[in-house]
């Protein structure tokens, strides 16, 4: 319990420096919402409008600790201001609407890929020498593509050549986005290409990394001895050798799902998929202070949720560290 609580304790502090980071970046910047907004507007605008709109925005003249309190107190209430590329529309609201579209696609579509990858993996380091090698030259090149010239290539062939798949949007705009049998085909199908492209350009990183990892664990006294007392391959393969060797690819698959909130952003860009990398997209564009701080918080704290969410599942997994924290406390 004490490791538990340390890791806590740390992990608090790590999320405290990065919401003051959060903070105090837009505030070194010249400029601030504000005068953007009126820059584009390109005419006279009312005083009393620009007190409005500052008001709106969350800026004041007050020191900055005192603006630091209420940015605090404001991000305890859900407050993360408001969005210039969608005003008058609060940063919060957005990011509600953008966000399940990228955790449904990539966050699905990211445990595909390490499922199958690391699948794949351990078959090709247990039938190594075999016509499983033949994987790790064809998976050598997929890894090697950049995964917006991936997209690219296959919007190409089955979007605009062949017309089989959408190449934009989430779903066809003709329908009402309820909950009916019609809308959710058209989600699936319209988030098929771009699954396709996450999951052909990751699933190579996640075989090739096991396979290393397997073939280095097969050569263990452990390894060894479990074949020695006659226990089924089978059992070898998985209690003995993958148990061990997927230790470091489950830290990579918990730093993905961390990363999956700030989504693939070119893979959204190009299919125009209203995600979170597609919305940081805008906003970088749009010079959206206060979107870009939002989703920037939501990134970093998603971060370290999920490297939280490792260092207990290490804990469960091996036994090792388990026996340490247990002689620490």
């Amino acid at each position: 319990m004490r490791f538990v609580a340390r890791r806590l304790a740390l992990y608090v502090v790590i999320a405290w420096a990065a919401i003051t980071i959060n903070f105090l970046i837009p505030r070194m910047m010249p400029g601030d919402p504000v005068d953007l907004l009126v820059d584009r507007l390109k005419g006279q605008v009312d005083p009393a409008a620009i007190t409005s709109l500052r008001q709106a925005f969350g800026l004041s003249d007050a020191s900055l600790l005192n603006q630091y309190w209420d940015y605090l107190g404001n991000l305890f209430h859900g407050d993360l201001g408001r969005s210039i590329s969608f005003y008058p529309t609060a940063v919060s609201d957005v990011i509600a609407t953008t966000l399940p579209w990228t955790l449904g696609l990539i966050g699905v579509c990211t445990v595909i890929s390490f499922v199958l990858g690391t699948s794949a993996g351990i078959i090709a380091a247990w039938k190594r020498g075999g016509w499983t090698d033949m994987l790790v030259p064809s998976t050598t090149f997929l890894h090697s593509i950049p995964y917006f010239w991936m997209a690219l290539l296959l919007v190409f062939i089955f979007g605009v050549v062949l017309g089989w798949l959408p190449i934009s949007g989430a779903y066809d705009t003709d329908l009402p986005p309820v909950l009916s049998g019609e809308f959710i085909g058209s989600v699936l199908y319209h988030a098929l290409l771009p699954a396709i492209t996450i999951v052909v350009s990751s699933i190579a990183g996640w075989l090739l990394g096991m396979r290393n990892m397997m073939i280095t664990t097969l050569g263990e006294d452990y390894v060894t001895l479990a074949q020695a007392k006659g226990l089924s391959r089978m059992r070898v393969m998985t209690a003995y050798a993958a148990r061990n060797a997927i230790l470091p690819s489950f830290t990579g698959f918990a730093l993905s799902l961390g990363f999956v909130v700030g989504g693939s952003m070119l893979t959204e860009v190009i299919f125009s998929y209203p995600g979170v990398g597609y919305t940081l997209y805008q906003a970088v564009q749009n010079e959206d202070f206060p979107l870009m701080q939002g989703l920037f918080l939501v990134i970093s704290l998603s971060v370290l949720a999920a490297n939280l969410l490792a260092d207990l599942a290490y804990v469960l997994l091996d036994p090792r560290i388990r026996a340490n924290a247990s002689g620490a406390s």
